[in-house]
């Protein structure tokens, strides 16, 4: 059975379907389950003219996310009284699937959670998958969960 659980959460609905999948296996196995966000800092086209303020204004933006989607992820855990922790790991220029692969391996992971958006076509083409592409290096188990498609679908406990 599963003790160390890895969950990939990024303040998306299909990484809080993850989480909220995570938890159940964690309680039915008395696991423990690290959160992780992902903090990257990708380079993104500014208008010359704009200056640090919008850049200083977006990280900030970004570090408050961040904290907000860690906080909802430990009050979930108390809620569900499931031995838990969060971290923020900042990519440092990494992809986000090297640091996912690190950080599994540095907790022994035995098992993986991750949204999903589902995307295909040239949807996906462009905006490639992180979910897709962690799966393909990963070296335990890993636990996909595709968002659901409309609000009609998503559980009323998120």
């Amino acid at each position: 059975m599963y003790k160390r659980i890895l969950v990939a959460i990024d303040g998306s609905q299909a990484a809080k379907l993850a989480l909220e999948e995570a938890l159940k296996i964690a309680e039915a196995a008395q696991a423990m389950v690290t959160a992780v966000f992902v903090a990257e800092h990708v380079a993104q086209m500014v208008d010359i003219g704009t200056g640090l303020i919008d850049e200083q204004t977006r990280d900030t933006a970004a570090a408050e996310a961040a904290m907000a989607t860690l906080e909802d992820a430990r009050a979930l855990f108390e809620q569900r009284n499931v031995r838990g922790l969060t971290r923020t790991i900042d990519a440092y220029g990494e992809d986000v699937v090297t640091v996912l692969c690190r950080v599994a391996q540095e907790c022994e992971a035995d098992l993986v959670a991750m949204g999903t958006h589902g995307r295909h076509g040239i949807g996906r083409l462009l905006l490639g998958s992180v979910a897709e592409a962690f799966l393909r290096r990963a070296e335990m188990p890993v636990l996909l969960v595709r968002r659901a498609r409309d609000m009609d679908e998503i559980p009323s406990t998120l």
